[in-house]
């Protein structure tokens, strides 16, 4: 879906302020209230926005210990039978198919190391997985980055932005 400076303004504005009212939203952008409605019901119908829930911190939550792990997969159980196994376990964030070495590439978060053995073991339990490496994250710079990615779909100059919009 084609967006342009006024979405990635509207977009940019309740990443900051998930909150905001439309009304506000719209004295904010000096734009019409029917507008920044308008663009977002648009941009929500469209997939571009895809949800307006709140994120969850998994570290608030305890589990402090972010991990990467790549999953070689039983080639005869297929992708389906793997991912709906391993949906069972709570502490995998998400799955991706990958190219590569390994088959499927899982985000998991863990209390501790040895809680992510055990998470590691609960993973291979399942009986899908003939191969897992992981790595440990050490920090985290960014997560979620796609503001910047809105931008430049949109053909927003990032400085015309903030010029726009100082606050």
């Amino acid at each position: 879906m084609p967006t342009d400076a006024l979405d990635a303004r509207i977009i940019a504005l309740f990443t900051d302020e998930p909150r905001m009212s439309v009304l506000e939203a719209s004295r904010t952008l000096q734009v019409a209230r029917a507008t920044v409605q308008a663009r977002l019901d648009r941009m929500q119908k469209a997939g571009v926005i895809s949800g307006w829930g709140p994120r969850i911190d998994p570290a608030a939550l305890g589990y402090s210990v972010l991990a990467y792990c790549s999953l070689t997969i039983s080639q005869d159980i297929g992708h389906d039978a793997v991912v709906a196994a391993l949906a069972r376990i709570p502490e995998i964030q998400e799955i991706h198919t990958v190219s590569g070495e390994s088959d499927l590439l899982a985000r998991v978060a863990a209390r501790s190391n040895s809680d992510l053995q055990r998470v590691i073991d609960s993973i291979v339990a399942t009986r899908t997985i003939v191969r897992s490496s992981s790595v440990i994250v050490l920090n985290t710079h960014f997560d979620g980055r796609t503001l910047p990615l809105l931008e430049a779909a949109s053909g927003a100059d990032p400085a015309e932005q903030q010029a726009a919009d100082p606050a």
